[in-house]
């Protein structure tokens, strides 16, 4: 909105005082993280406040009972807290992005899908005592058709974007400088895997204070300059993109996506600001599953799906470790690989506290984004 203003008034702005910054997309990135962080620093205390009137509380019920003895005081801590993220990141991106770019306008559509599918599966399970029914949201394949339904809806109109960009329609490998052809059904197939995978991913995440906040906010930052990178021209020249200097693919009108990200990167510091340990509000899946399906979604649009795999290779431990341990469980006849997954659980077992484990985790992903960032020059 803040843009179309500005665009609206631009003679008086550029022709009278010479303001040009909010054409740059970099400007107004900086922009919307200023802006989310703001609106989600001051949303805050009112949605928490409102949360604790609705009781919606969380009451964390593992089948280990030495951590549910280590998470006890984290009873009726007001979840749902993505909300405030949500209503931040939405807000950041009305008000800075062009609204008529395609990928905007489907950014905005995926995270209104995801969390509303995610506030409508916190809300079953966290007013089930008010409702007197057992403290269950919604079934898990009842979850699964509304994420793959998402993600089919979100790749085919993502499809026919691409229908004249070229780059857009290749598999890229890391440290591979050509695209391989890929079919339709191929690229809707990916999409479906990714978008389903990286909102589970950062749903299992979401299990200790500021974790999933803190890393998702890492790989946000990554997908504002991959976003940049694939659509916007280098300094001083109208003929040579940064994607063709790093030999990536170029995806024109991508780089207004790097707002939506900042967006994002700007209203997790913002909801850090509650969530860091002890954490005054949880995310609850009306967060998570939004912020991960956003991710995927970048990965797809920029066309480095392999590449997310290093960008969120903190998602991919938690994912694979769930994976292991029901594996390893069903064929050993009950044991466990873990002690108890996901596996930062299981590393607050072993003796670290809930803030070493977090802070860990918060730099391995920092080194992840940094070895992603790396591969770029590697081609």
């Amino acid at each position: 909105m803040i843009y179309y203003l500005l665009w609206y008034f631009r003679d008086a702005f550029t022709h009278k005082i010479g303001f040009y910054a909010y054409q740059d997309v970099m400007f107004r990135s900086i922009a919307a993280i200023l802006t989310s962080f703001s609106i989600a620093v001051f949303l805050g205390p009112t949605i928490i406040r409102w949360l604790m009137t609705k009781k919606i509380g969380d009451r964390p019920e593992f089948h280990h009972d030495k951590l549910n003895e280590l998470t006890k005081e984290k009873t009726n801590t007001p979840t749902m807290g993505g909300l405030i993220i949500i209503l931040a990141v939405l807000a950041g991106t009305l008000l800075w992005a062009k609204l008529t770019n395609p990928f905007v306008q489907k950014a905005i559509v995926l995270i209104i899908w995801f969390a509303v599918l995610g506030g409508v599966d916190d809300w079953l399970k966290l007013t089930a005592d008010i409702r007197h029914r057992t403290r269950n949201g919604l079934k898990p394949w009842e979850k699964l058709i509304f994420q793959i339904g998402g993600a089919i809806l979100i790749a085919s109109f993502l499809y026919t974007d691409f229908t004249n960009i070229t780059d857009g329609k290749l598999f890229w490998l890391p440290f591979y400088k050509h695209g391989l052809p890929l079919a339709n059904w191929m690229f809707v197939l990916i999409a479906i895997v990714y978008i389903t995978a990286t909102s589970n991913a950062v749903n299992l995440t979401d299990g200790m204070d500021g974790l999933a906040a803190g890393c998702v906010g890492m790989v946000a930052l990554v997908l504002v300059l991959l976003c940049y990178v694939a659509s916007e021209t280098m300094a001083r020249t109208s003929q040579i993109t940064w994607s063709s200097y790093l030999l990536l693919p170029h995806v024109p009108q991508s780089g207004e996506l790097a707002i939506f990200y900042s967006a994002i990167l700007g209203a997790i510091l913002g909801f850090l600001w509650y969530n860091c340990h002890p954490a005054q509000v949880f995310m609850g899946d009306v967060g998570s599953l939004p912020l991960g399906a956003a991710m995927g979604y970048g990965a797809l649009v920029t066309r480095n799906e392999i590449l997310l795999l290093i960008i969120g290779g903190v998602f991919v431990i938690e994912l694979v470790s769930v994976v292991l341990q029901i594996l390893y469980f069903k064929y050993t006849g009950g044991k466990r690989l873990f002690k108890c997954a996901p596996i930062h659980h299981h590393f607050h077992l072993v003796g670290w506290s809930e803030p070493q484990v977090v802070v860990r985790f918060w730099l391995l992903a920092a080194a992840f984004a940094a070895i992603a960032l790396a591969t770029l020059k590697i081609r």
